[in-house]
C-alpha cells in the first residue's frame, strides 16, 4: 500500500500519478520571520547527498506563489525522480519590499538552504539558483554579483537558470517605452536602476548562468545576449537558449519530456550534477 506524505503528494497519488508517489513534501518552512519568508522543500524519495535547485517564482516583482501552477510542476516531478530536493520559495512583494530587497530575500533562503540541506539528505555545495520573469530577475540578479548573497551568509553556488528574466537591462528598460509595472519595481533613479539590474552589476566574480529566452517577446532575447557577451569579455560563463515558447510556457513546460528540458539538464551536468 502507498503512502503519502503532505496533501501534494496524496492529490497526486488520487490523480494516479504513481511516478511521484514517494515525493515527501515539506510545506512552510521558515527562512525569515516575515510571512512571505517561507519555502516548501519537495524531496525525491531517497535523498543522498542530492544536489538542490531553489526555484523562485514570478509575477512583476508584486504577485505570485512558491505552489503557482506552472512554477512547482512539472519541475518538481522531473527533478526529485533525478534524485533532487527540489525548493520553491516565496519572498516579500512590492511595495513592502522592492527588487533589491527581494534578492536579500532570496539570498537568506539560499543561505537557510545551504545550512540545512543535509537535514533533507541535500549536498550543500551542489545548489543551482533557478527563477522565472520577475523570480529569474532576482536570481540573475545575484549570480551577476554574488556577493549579495555571500554578505548575508550564503556561500557560492553552482550556478543560475534564468526563465525569461523580466529584466536583465534595467537601465535599458527603463530609457525605452515600457510597461508601467517598471515603474513599480524600479522607480525614477538611474543610480537604483543599476543596482538592481544583472547587466550593470555583472564582474569577474559572476557565476554561471543559463539564460532562457523567448524568441515570441520582442525585448528578452537581445537582453540577454548582450549579457552572455559581456560575460564573455569577463571570463564569465554564460549561455543563452532561446526557445519558442512564450513567457508563460517557459516556466510551465519546463520539466516535460523535449528537447528544452533536455538543454536545462545539459547545462546541469556541465556544473557536475546528474
Amino acid at each position: 500500500m502507498k503512502v503519502c506524505r503532505g496533501l501534494f503528494t496524496c492529490l497526486l497519488l488520487l490523480c494516479g500519478l504513481g511516478a511521484v508517489h514517494a515525493m515527501d513534501v515539506r510545506h512552510d518552512v521558515p527562512y525569515g520571520a516575515a510571512p512571505q519568508q517561507r519555502m516548501d522543500v519537495y524531496l525525491p524519495s531517497q535523498p543522498r547527498a542530492a544536489p538542490v535547485i531553489v526555484m523562485v517564482h514570478g509575477g512583476a516583482w508584486m504577485i505570485g506563489d512558491k505552489s503557482n501552477r506552472g512554477v512547482v510542476e512539472p519541475k518538481a516531478t522531473h527533478w526529485t525522480q533525478a534524485g533532487y530536493v527540489f525548493i520553491s520559495i516565496d519572498y516579500r512583494m512590492l511595495p513592502e519590499a522592492n527588487p533589491l530587497e527581494q534578492a536579500n530575500d532570496v539570498a537568506d533562503a539560499l543561505a537557510y538552504v545551504q545550512k540545512h540541506a543535509r537535514d533533507w539528505g541535500a549536498d550543500p555545495s551542489r545548489v543551482v539558483l533557478m527563477g522565472h520573469s520577475a523570480g529569474a530577475h532576482l536570481v540573475a540578479l545575484l549570480s551577476a554579483s554574488p556577493s549579495m548573497a555571500t554578505s548575508r551568509g550564503a556561500t557560492r553556488w553552482l550556478g543560475t537558470v534564468s526563465l525569461d528574466s523580466g529584466a536583465i537591462d534595467v537601465p535599458g528598460i527603463m530609457n525605452s517605452p515600457h510597461a508601467r509595472l517598471y515603474d513599480r519595481a524600479f522607480g525614477s533613479d538611474p543610480a537604483q536602476w543599476r543596482q538592481a539590474s544583472p547587466l550593470d552589476r555583472l564582474d569577474r566574480d559572476g557565476l554561471p548562468i543559463l539564460l532562457v529566452c523567448s524568441s515570441k517577446r520582442m525585448e528578452s532575447c537581445p537582453h540577454n545576449r548582450s549579457y552572455a557577451a559581456k560575460a564573455q569579455t569577463l571570463g564569465v560563463r554564460a549561455s543563452v537558449l532561446p526557445e519558442p515558447l512564450t513567457h508563460g510556457d517557459i516556466n510551465a513546460t519546463l520539466g516535460e519530456p523535449g528537447g528544452y528540458t533536455d538543454a536545462v539538464d545539459a547545462f546541469l551536468r556541465s556544473l557536475g550534477l546528474p
